[in-house]
């Protein structure tokens, strides 16, 4: 039986003790990162082994491949690509070509990852920010206004779609007015709910039809200030299904982020409590992972479903000329550069 958690592995194959935890304990997906990812035979041959080890040869694996700052895979092992934030300057200046940028971005992006036997992508974040927001979202926002936000990551996801590769919306409810980085402390967001519903929320409640969103590990005061969003029945409930309508796959932001407090099993015994589908679990420590895959439950009822459902959206990527795509998008980011 499945459970509910998403893992990390340590290199570029699995040892021994990964391939009898993950044949144990059968998480649901594995998530890479660059110390996985030195050449393409070794990733398409580490992804073939995971799913082999868990007996689910459609097993979901993920990577975080934005673009700019946030991208697992760089040159020479697939080639560059900016930050979002591009793509915001593109629409600023024409709607339709910055929604065709971001497109071709996730198309070839989406392109690559199916290449290699990546079916997930960590994309797009649809966080709003502020002039006071962490360097930590910085130039990974689309643009400076919910609807630029809203255009470009619809656009994105689709690409990425078209490419047989799904996308996972972030960081819901919003990250945007982070002033601190979550990967080494707790944010704090003192906004007002009204203004939360009119901009952070919007472009997450245009995209609820997407199959999976990851939480953000903040505290919005307005909404609980006992707990951060992943952790918080309330932002669960009351705002991702309730006011933002989203009723897919919902899986946490990495677990061994420092903005959680507490062991690691009640970190994740927490955000299950809360709501969360998903346990996810980056960095590839075995103590912690042996943890995590404790604290986890088998994947059933709603979680259950809307697992399914998020791989029932899958499409195998429809053929396009990638030579013609690529000098098209190189053209357009030319065209940003110049409205630098």
């Amino acid at each position: 039986m499945t459970k509910a958690f998403i893992a990390g592995c340590a290199g570029e194959t699995l040892s021994a003790d990964e391939r009898a935890f993950f044949a144990r304990e059968r998480p649901w997906g594995l998530i890479l990162f660059s110390r996985n990812c030195t050449s393409s035979e070794r990733i398409r041959a580490l992804v073939d082994d995971f799913r082999s080890v868990v007996g689910v040869s459609n097993a979901p694996v993920l990577i975080d491949q934005e673009g700019g700052r946030v991208r697992r895979l760089r040159p020479p092992l697939v080639e560059d690509y900016p930050a979002g934030a591009v793509y915001g300057r593109l629409f600023a200046a024409s709607r339709e070509t910055g929604r065709r940028a971001a497109h071709l971005g996730g198309r070839l992006i989406g392109a690559d990852l199916a290449g290699l036997g990546i079916t997930v992508d960590c994309a797009p974040i649809l966080d709003v920010p502020t002039p006071l927001t962490s360097e930590a979202i910085g130039d990974r926002a689309y643009g400076p206004d919910a609807d630029t936000v809203t255009e470009i990551g619809r656009a994105f996801a689709e690409g990425l779609m078209t490419s047989g590769v799904l996308p996972v919306v972030k960081h819901m409810p919003g990250h945007g007015r982070a002033r601190v980085d979550s990967h080494y402390e707790l944010p704090v967001v003192d906004a007002d709910p009204a203004a939360l519903e009119a901009v952070d929320f919007a472009p997450f409640r245009a995209l609820a039809d997407l199959p999976m969103a990851m939480t953000a590990h903040v505290v919005f005061t307005g909404l609980d200030p006992d707990c951060c969003a992943t952790q918080s029945r309330r932002v669960i409930d009351g705002i991702v299904r309730g006011q933002i309508g989203f009723d897919g796959l919902l899986m946490s932001d990495d677990l061994s982020m420092r903005a959680l407090g507490g062991a690691v099993h009640d970190r994740v015994a927490r955000l299950f409590d809360a709501g969360c589908d998903m346990a996810l679990h980056c960095n590839g420590d075995m103590d912690e992972m042996i943890e995590v895959a404790r604290a986890s439950p088998v994947l059933a009822g709603e979680g259950e479903r809307r697992a399914q459902a998020a791989l029932a959206a899958w499409r195998p990527g429809l053929p396009f000329d990638r030579a013609e795509a690529r000098a098209e998008y190189e053209a357009l980011l030319a065209e940003a550069a110049a409205l630098s």
